[in-house]
């Protein structure tokens, strides 16, 4: 038996900006971009690759991409694999890794399903039909689910017998937007962002009559209490929060901004909080999502969904911008500079660290699973 470690794959320079604060690292790591350009990977070449795994991919994946010495989860002898694909699925979001039953459930919106994949054989099928148009999942430390229903505006609970528990359906005596994601606390308490898109379209909800791109109040982000089930609001400082996450030690909140789909003058951006009991304080940008790209224009997209990794490091599902983008971008935890990339041919919705070490990276992006062992792992459930 060989016990020869594997190698990381050696860094990779690429152009890249995230805060209007740049180190002499950052700077020379942009400079050499000119030359890194003319050997970008496949996906940021528009170069055609082969997804169904009949074709090998050269060690190491060259869309996997390190773009900062600190990006040090990169395997040097593993690749991006696409996990399923079905022209039947529309949008997939919401994935969230069950350890006990060894699955990932995940939601597709618009076909009003969620989906299991099993670990032991890598079998698709549907989970639940109707799934009240859920986006986000995840499981408690019950180890129930957690969805985020935007047809039905609530937060609603699995129990181990099959029945629905709602947790939240209102706020400040008016009905939320359209609960988008959720987190667990150790505490019980579960944090979840309400920006409203389930009410916005018929696609993927119930489309409000009010006709504002606020359907029935302020977006916002808020705490259930895990012991007496009271809703709190705990910040509205976002345009529309989305994704969010805690750090490894639960002390700091992070909530991606994509409120630049509806409001013009929103950055794209993932702020940041302290977290003190169920209070928010000292909110902050942490990362931008501008990124130079290789032609030297800079660019932004929007970060969606969002897992932090036991060294604290944010993993962002990315998209709306195309290849060289799209896929999923890491950040420092200590300064939200871009230290990594992993490219994919499709809009990355939503992450999740899974598997058996928890050291397998789920993405779910537009019609497709994807799926990286990296070297690290999920700080949380889901």
């Amino acid at each position: 038996m060989n016990s020869t470690p594997h190698p990381q794959a050696p860094a990779v320079v690429n152009p890249s900006t995230t805060s209007a604060t740049c180190d002499r690292r950052g700077f020379l790591g942009r400079a050499a971009a000119v030359t890194a350009a003319a050997v970008l990977p496949g996906w940021a070449r528009g170069a055609e690759r082969d997804w169904s795994g009949q074709v090998p991919t050269r060690y190491p994946d060259p869309d996997i991409l390190a773009l900062d010495p600190r990006f040090t989860a990169k395997l040097g002898n593993t690749p991006i694999q696409r996990l399923y694909h079905h022209p039947d699925m529309l949008w997939a979001e919401g994935p969230a890794w069950n350890g006990a039953g060894r699955y990932l459930v995940w939601s597709d919106i618009p076909t009003n399903r969620q989906l299991r994949w099993l670990e032991e054989d890598g079998h698709v099928s549907t989970f639940r039909q109707p799934s009240q148009n859920s986006n986000g999942n995840t499981f408690d430390f019950q180890g129930r689910q957690i969805s985020c229903e935007h047809l039905t505006r609530r937060v609603t609970r699995y129990e181990p017998n099959g029945t629905v528990t709602v947790l939240a359906a209102a706020a400040d005596g008016k009905g939320l937007n359209g609960p988008n994601d959720a987190v667990v606390h150790p505490n019980g308490d579960i944090w979840f962002t309400d920006p409203g898109y389930g009410a916005l379209m018929n696609y993927e909800g119930a489309r409000a009559a009010t006709g504002s791109v606020q359907p029935y109040q302020k977006e916002s982000v808020y705490v259930i209490d895990g012991q007496t089930g009271r809703i709190e609001r705990v910040t509205d400082e976002v345009f529309k929060p989305n994704g969010l996450c805690f750090s490894p030690d639960y002390k700091k909140l992070y909530v991606a901004d994509t409120g630049g789909s509806h409001y013009p003058d929103a950055p794209k951006v993932i702020k940041v909080w302290d977290v003190d009991g169920r209070k928010l304080k000292r909110g902050r940008e942490f990362a931008s999502m501008k990124l130079k790209m290789p032609d030297g224009t800079v660019k932004a997209g929007f970060a969606d969904g969002i897992r932090c990794d036991t060294e604290g490091n944010i993993w962002a599902g990315m998209g709306w911008v195309g290849a060289g983008y799209d896929g999923v971008h890491v950040f420092a935890g200590e300064d939200g500079q871009r230290i990594g990339q992993i490219l994919l041919p499709e809009i990355c919705s939503n992450v999740c660290f899974g598997g058996t070490k928890r050291n397998r990276l789920f993405m779910t992006a537009s019609t497709s699973l994807y799926a990286v062992y990296v070297e690290t792992q999920g700080a949380h459930l889901t």
